[in-house]
């Protein structure tokens, strides 16, 4: 059996924060926090039980979160906090315009964005791998693919370096550390919105081969998304196709890095990636807890749990449970099966997954290609996000060789 433990300390490395996720337990895969007031769901069959079940484990936490009014546009589009029947709607809507062909069709222009971005430190011998390619590359993806002018894909880049700093929370942020959070960000929110609203009405008025254009035609029985729903998608986009890919470059270098031998296993054979993106998410999930409220009294793990109490679902243990994973705390690049949640389960799977799959892929096999020798020479100098917030790195000085 696995438990989750608290993530303390924004030093510590990736690779040390699956061991706080673990330790035995006598009591079975749910327990009561009682420091954060929450109930923990551990093991990976009880962890999916509880997402694929949206009636009893709500996705919309609003009425447990602190109010702010410049996120409500955010909440109208981001079908991730929902539940049915408006989740179904706004989903399928939205699935008309990003469908799996679209994501399919972004290979080129990803491989493309992967060697400009990769040409720029061509003379170098160091650089920082989030800054020179784990940051830019999604966000220059989702850009393009909304149809934002090349020249204005910088704000992007300093939107989401404000919503996702962590710089505001401590490890473990209580009501009160949220709302100040919260606060700090409004001005980001607020601009962002506004941005992407005049986007959203200039593309109505003059609609353009773009993600914007489909998403405004989209219509299923005579309904189509409001501009505000838009707005709230974009942001959804954001965090979906943006962070969650940065951080997976990030972690993987770093994982392959502290295993010797790793990384010339997958130049020999770049047909391992796919698992060994895969693995990487089992082992360092960027976002390790899911939220839900609970909507009526249920028994769950032996527990009685009352209506409003809030579960998280913990997907760092999950996804290291003996009884769903051979050897799970053995990094293997070539296992298969690899069930893990990290991407979630049941209807709120996350809709950014096929693009952050993409995107790591590409980019690993042309850093591959490009360097055969790709290493962290110092761990001091790198500097990690707030595991509050995402696990991951914000910066990651590496060192290569051409020859």
């Amino acid at each position: 059996m696995v438990i989750g433990n608290e993530l303390t300390g924004d030093s510590l490395l990736p690779e040390e924060l699956p061991g706080r996720w673990r330790s035995p337990c006598a009591s079975g895969p749910v327990r009561y926090h009682e420091s954060r007031g929450s109930w923990q769901v551990l093991d990976r069959e009880t962890v999916a039980a509880v997402l694929a079940d949206p009636a009893t484990y709500s996705s919309d936490l609003s009425a447990l979160a602190p109010t702010q009014s410049d996120f409500e546009t955010f909440r109208q589009g981001n079908f991730v906090g929902m539940d049915p029947p408006e989740h179904r709607k706004l989903r399928t809507l939205v699935s008309q315009a990003f469908t799996p062909r679209v994501v399919q069709g972004l290979g080129p222009r990803i491989e493309a964005v992967c060697a400009d971005l990769l040409d720029a430190v061509a003379d170098r011998d160091r650089f920082d791998l989030v800054d020179a390619l784990a940051y830019p590359l999604p966000i220059i993806v989702i850009a393009e693919l909304l149809g934002i002018p090349a020249e204005e894909h910088r704000l992007f880049q300093e939107w989401a370096a404000v919503l996702f700093s962590g710089d505001q929370l401590g490890d473990a942020p209580d009501t009160a550390d949220l709302a100040r959070a919260l606060e700090a960000v409004a001005p980001t929110v607020r601009e962002m919105n506004g941005y992407v609203l005049e986007h959203i009405r200039a593309r109505r008025a003059r609609p353009g081969d773009d993600l914007t254009s489909r998403l405004i035609a989209a219509e299923v029985d005579g309904v189509r998304l409001t501009d505000q729903e838009t707005v709230g998608f974009v942001a959804l986009l954001l965090v979906a196709g943006h962070i969650t890919t940065t951080a997976l470059l990030g972690n993987a270098v770093v994982t392959f890095d502290r295993r010797p031998g790793t990384g010339a296993a997958l130049r020999a054979d770049p047909g391992l990636l796919p698992p060994a993106v895969e693995e990487v998410l089992r082992w360092l999930p960027p976002f390790p807890e899911l939220g839900r409220r609970v909507t009526r009294p249920v028994v769950l793990g032996g527990h009685e749990l009352p209506a409003d109490s809030l579960v998280m679902a913990h997907i760092g243990a999950a996804n290291r449970d003996p009884a769903a994973f051979d050897a799970p705390d053995v990094f293997d690049v070539t296992r298969q099966p690899n069930p893990h949640l990290t991407f979630g389960h049941g209807i709120h799977f996350c809709f950014g997954a096929p693009l952050a799959r993409l995107e790591a892929r590409i980019a690993l096999r042309m850093l591959h290609e490009r360097f055969p020798v790709l290493a962290v020479p110092s761990y001091e100098d790198v500097v990690f996000q707030n595991p509050a917030v995402i696990v991951g790195v914000r910066h990651l000085p590496v060192e290569v060789s051409r020859a």
